[in-house]
């Protein structure tokens, strides 16, 4: 009997995909055909989407179904499940968030959820959560993200946007065209670029790489490790202490100072502040010059390979970038707003190939030729109440209510959260200090979660909704970093009773008398049709025209065509800064902020500076935790999405995430390739498997985040998850980003029988009796 085979266009982070289904059942996710460097990780879908691990049924944990918000708290993660009709849910569901309301008021219900979730724009949770929530009265949100929370709030101070950190940099065809030599702090990890927020047509990275290297482009890679280094651009690897690099760049500024090789016009002319930066460089500030033998002895990169690197830039067209992970550290603010001052140095921002840019190795898109055309969006609407915190102080929001704190210039007070709602993410893989967010997740009387699979948040859900995955609903995708625009086809039924979060919304927003205010009175299809008419009104305005929306979705994509001109980032500004001011105070690149200075934080000086890290390789902490841990994204899966799935379960190791380590550090612990080991810190500890390689400088360890938390009591995680020994404290009172980089650990191997995993193991679950 033939199969009937039916084939379904699609989208994810990862990249489009048509999807091959069969009898039902998702068979292969066969890659873009105009993709050059489609991502393994898309052969793990079928098996997700299929998996055991998806949730079924609307459930609620046992204990609170049984004493609602006076049950045990701390019983999340542990008790069983019981499942409930769709009515039963989404009644417990209304009536809880309308007590809430009442009772404790808006502020009082956290609507964060903040994640990746799909890449489609309607279907996309963390939109469709706020939308709803906004709608049913507002609550309390989150400000800036976990991928570069620093950068967001720390340029619009320096260079008036914070949109280079967003990929919009001086782009491939001028880099490849002008500039000699790409310093790249933080390397370009290949890994990284599978990923484009909103999905993406085409992996152009590494055609890109390999294009500007037969240009001539010579490239310098500073990283502690040589994994950060890609294959085929024979690039120098300038291995560095993690959590240095401002003082590197310092002391390269030195050396322009000194020597006189300094663009002395282009700081007058075009910066603000750049002879009190100055002064603190040469020492006239502090006493202290920050030359090249300063900073040897912080970041142990030699003093004249310091020298060499700074006046090689100097004699040549030189374009310096950051990885997003430079500022994912404590006082991550540095190293970002050294980069600026140093390119401003060597005065060449706004030329051709010159300057500075961020993200190139942190994901796909980062400077891809595309022109100025608006991308598929959908409003979350205003929040009525307009309260939020800084996205990564979760814990100290639910921990200490009404304690004040500062963020970028302002000052608030943590609101007394009673009920979290959270769809489409995972803060058990991406906050910091796993251990204490457990303590604080005990404190609100109520969670709700939204989720396709049992993930370490849903096990730790009071009410927990069945989603729909990506293949079970239509939707529109594309990223403001990409050409193509992408339509989502349903390919598959729902699985058992999960729901799209928008009817989930609907039916809860007409519980609570707002259906009208959350839907706009559009259904799916019509709402993927009024983004498509937004984005193709955007696409006019900028002198393309997009083909009706009948047409789009039977073709199953849109591709813009490539911009006749180079994009150089600031090229306007350069120019005529009088003309084309950037939107600082001064109008000018901010070398020095007095308004930053007139914050008074002492942890974020009013310009760039070598501020140390509570946790680095030269704190007096070392001495009981001598290893710097760098958490690094994995390549076989997006943050922990599809971490059960084959491409993730084949690269761990005993069933365990990989610690690497340099052959040195594993010697002298008596530690041999492929030992389990204990990593640990006074914070936790989690058990790994051992990597031991020769491409990971001496005193550093490296994981991989997004192995599904399962910890067997507080003192031990099972699977491997390093934001068990994360430091959980903001980069500094400035923008209050994580600094997850920041982390100090030990590492021993683990003697005796290991605990069993059962991150991928279903929780208890009962039926309701009728």
């Amino acid at each position: 009997m033939a199969v009937d085979v039916k084939r379904f266009p699609s989208l994810s982070h990862w990249g489009a995909f048509t999807a091959v289904v069969a009898d039902g059942r998702l068979q292969a996710c066969e890659p873009f055909a105009l993709d050059p460097a489609p991502s393994p990780i898309l052969r793990s879908m079928p098996g997700m989407v299929h998996s055991p691990l998806r949730i079924a049924r609307p459930a609620v944990r046992e204990g609170w179904l049984r004493d609602r918000e006076r049950a045990d708290r701390s019983a999340r993660g542990g008790d069983r499940f019981v499942e409930v009709e769709w009515d039963v849910a989404l009644k417990l569901v209304a009536d809880e968030l309308a007590r809430i309301r009442t009772t404790h008021g808006d502020a009082s219900i956290f609507g964060g959820s903040y994640g990746w979730s799909s890449a489609g724009r309607l279907h996309h949770a963390r939109t469709q959560t706020h939308r709803f929530l906004n709608a049913g009265g507002g609550c309390v949100n989150q400000a800036g993200n976990y991928s570069w929370g620093a950068a967001q709030f720390l340029l619009p101070h320096i260079i008036g946007t914070y949109s280079p950190v967003t990929g919009r940099v001086t782009d491939w065809n001028s880099v490849a065209a002008h500039t000699r030599l790409l310093v790249a702090f933080g390397g370009i990890p290949l890994r990284n670029t599978q990923i484009t927020s909103g999905g993406a047509g085409e992996h152009s990275t590494p055609r890109w790489l390999a294009r500007a290297r037969e240009a001539g482009v010579e490239f310098v890679v500073v990283s502690p490790t040589r994994a950060d280094v890609p294959e085929g651009i024979d690039a120098r690897w300038i291995p560095i202490r993690p959590n240095t690099d401002a003082a590197l760049m310092l002391a390269m500024v030195h050396v322009l100072l000194a020597e006189g090789r300094h663009a002395a016009d282009f700081v007058q002319t075009h910066c603000a502040g750049f002879d009190r930066f100055a002064d603190y460089v040469l020492g006239r500030a502090d006493g202290q010059a920050k030359s090249p033998e300063w900073a040897q002895e912080l970041c142990g990169v030699p003093a004249a390979d310091i020298r060499a690197l700074a006046r090689r830039a100097a004699d040549t067209r030189t374009m310096l970038t950051c990885t997003w992970s430079l500022q994912r550290a404590h006082r991550g603010e540095q190293p970002y707003w050294a980069a600026i001052a140093l390119a401003a140095a060597l005065g060449q921002i706004g030329l051709p190939g010159g300057g500075f840019a961020f993200g190139h190795g942190s994901m796909n898109g980062v400077g891809n030729p595309r022109p100025a055309a608006a991308s598929p969006e959908m409003s979350s609407g205003a929040n009525p109440i307009g309260r939020s915190i800084p996205v990564a102080r979760i814990a100290d929001m639910l921990l200490q209510p009404g304690e004040p704190f500062e963020f970028n210039g302002r000052k608030d007070v943590y609101p007394d959260i009673q009920m979290i709602y959270w769809a489409g993410g995972n803060p058990f893989h991406h906050h910091q200090d796993l251990n204490r967010l457990v303590r604080a997740w005990s404190k609100p009387q109520t969670i709700v979660v939204h989720d396709s699979w049992w993930t370490p948040t849903a096990r730790r859900a009071d009410i927990v909704l069945p989603a729909t995955t990506t293949l079970e609903r239509n939707d529109i995708g594309g990223s403001s970093r990409d050409r193509f625009v992408l339509a989502m086809h349903q390919a598959l039924a729902p699985h058992a009773q999960s729901r799209n979060d928008f009817d989930i919304y609907r039916e809860l927003a007409a519980m609570g008398g707002y259906e009208q205010a959350f839907t706009g009175g559009r259904d799916e299809f019509q709402w993927i049709r009024h983004i498509y008419d937004g984005m193709a009104a955007g696409w006019r305005e900028a002198g393309f025209e997009a083909p009706g929306f009948e047409d789009f979705w039977r073709a199953g994509h849109l591709e813009l065509p490539e911009p006749t001109r180079e994009f150089v980032l600031f090229e306007e500004f350069r120019r005529d800064p009088a003309a084309h001011p950037l939107k600082t105070p001064s109008g000018r690149i901010e070398i020095y902020s007095e308004r930053i200075a007139g914050f008074g934080y002492d942890d974020c000086p009013p310009h760039p500076a070598w501020v140390p890290p509570a946790e680095w390789l030269g704190a007096d902490l070392a001495a009981r935790f001598p290893l710097h841990l760098v958490t690094s994204q994995p390549g076989d899966k997006l943050h922990s999405q599809l971490d059960a799935g084959i491409v993730s379960t084949a690269n761990k190791l005993h069933g365990r995430e990989r610690v690497r380590m340099a052959a040195e550090d594993a010697a002298a612990r008596g530690i041999r390739d492929g030992d389990l080991v204990r990593v640990y810190n006074d914070r936790g500890a989690c058990i790994a498997a051992a990597s031991v390689q020769d491409d990971v400088m001496r005193g550093v360890a490296i994981m991989s985040t997004g192995a599904w938390f399962d910890p067997l009591d507080a003192a031990l995680e099972r699977h491997g998850n390093p934001n068990v020994l994360t430091l959980d404290a903001g980069t500094s009172r400035l923008a209050q980003a994580p600094s997850a980089l920041s982390a100090l650990v030990e590492i021993r191997k683990w003697e005796g029988e290991a605990p069993r995993v059962e991150a991928f193991e279903v929780p208890a679950i009962s039926v309701q009796a009728a």
